[in-house]
């Protein structure tokens, strides 16, 4: 996906409130999403770097579960998703790994980490998805938020 994409789908992807209980429904939402898909993915909520929501579906390691925070850092460091700084270095001829002067063990710039961002509040945490190709965690991760939204917000 382009930048301009990603950048269009954060924008429609803002959040009326953001508790802790909808912290909950939102990860309940995305494991709910990969059952009824077959897969088995690792989830991860933070709101304001503290962690709200964690759970690992059968089949998911420590592996993923250490994929979950090297995405989530480039969400803090950049309040963009992690595949839209991904494509930005794409698109300029780099790599995040090559390019950033962000250290690659701990920061990567794989698809699959969203800000959560309230209405006039900016972005408040991440929602992390890890356990497929970064592309399938990102939409993933965004089709859960979308759900969310239109269950209690549209």
């Amino acid at each position: 996906m382009t930048t301009e994409i990603l950048n269009t789908e954060e924008k429609d992807l803002v959040l009326e409130r953001f508790t802790h209980q909808d912290a909950l429904e939102l990860g309940l939402t995305i494991v709910a999403l990969a059952k009824e898909n077959d897969v088995n993915v690792a989830v991860h909520i933070e709101k304001n770097r503290v962690p709200l929501f964690t759970h690992l579906m059968e089949a998911t390691t420590e592996e993923n579960y250490q994929w979950i925070f090297r995405k989530k850092r480039v969400v803090d460091h950049y309040q963009k998703s992690s595949a839209f700084i991904d494509a930005r270095f794409k698109e300029s001829g780099g790599t995040h790994a090559e390019n950033s002067l962000l250290a690659a063990e701990t920061f990567q710039a794989v698809g699959g980490s969203i800000p959560l961002r309230v209405t006039n509040a900016g972005v408040v945490g991440t929602l992390t998805v890890a356990g497929l190709t970064g592309e399938l965690d990102h939409l993933y991760a965004v089709e859960g938020v979308r759900r969310y939204i239109n269950k209690h917000d549209g």
